[in-house]
């Protein structure tokens, strides 16, 4: 991941996490952190913001295993939560039966009707969702990790930096500028696709 710069702030995470060095690297260049081991205290919480995941996928033309998706962005941590934010169409029963393996695999599921409008146009925000939920686990979390992009979210994420959360951000491309400069670190999609796509058998 690539580390961000930004206002020193108090952090729940242990000294010897505090006190790494964060390596200067290019924009968009993925810089891994070390493995945390299996017995780590820290305690994470996964926010996917499905239809920007599903932008990204359909342009890096991949399928996500999800399974995967979920161990890679937890790291070995402790994860307490990890939620997947999405539209639905209630007479969609392939997106039904997706949606009820994610709750069965670990994700918790938060979802919006789809909401048509006069061009023609279907769409649902989830941002208010991710935001609230990110403001009431701030105090059981020592770090968040965001997949996405959107400029929207920038203000829950610097409240949540404030109150002594880490937060990765993961998304693909030149995402929200004001997003990056609240975000202590960085990774895109692009870089990072082959630790989560689907294996072609």
């Amino acid at each position: 991941m690539f580390p961000l710069s930004r206002p020193q702030r108090p952090n729940k995470l242990d000294s010897k996490l505090e006190q790494q060095q964060l390596c200067k690297q290019p924009r968009l260049k993925v810089v891994e952190k070390p493995n945390i081991s299996s017995d780590s205290q820290e305690r994470v919480a996964i926010f996917i913001d499905g239809s920007n995941l599903f932008s990204a996928t359909t342009h890096l033309n991949i399928k996500i295993d999800y399974i995967k998706l979920l161990d890679y962005l937890t790291k070995k941590r402790k994860l307490l939560r990890a939620y997947f934010y999405t539209s639905v169409d209630s007479r969609n029963k392939k997106q039904q039966n997706f949606l009820r393996w994610m709750r069965h695999s670990g994700y918790r599921v938060v979802t919006k009707e789809l909401i048509q409008h006069p061009d023609g146009s279907q769409k649902a925000n989830l941002e208010v969702e991710i935001a609230i939920d990110m403001l009431t686990l701030a105090k059981d979390c020592d770090t968040f990790v965001l997949l996405s992009g959107e400029e929207e979210l920038t203000y829950a994420v610097n409240a949540v930096s404030y109150q002594g959360i880490r937060v990765e951000v993961i998304s693909l491309g030149l995402s929200s500028e004001s997003l990056l400069n609240v975000a202590d670190c960085y990774s895109d999609l692009e870089e990072i696709k082959q630790n989560i796509q689907l294996s072609v058998d």
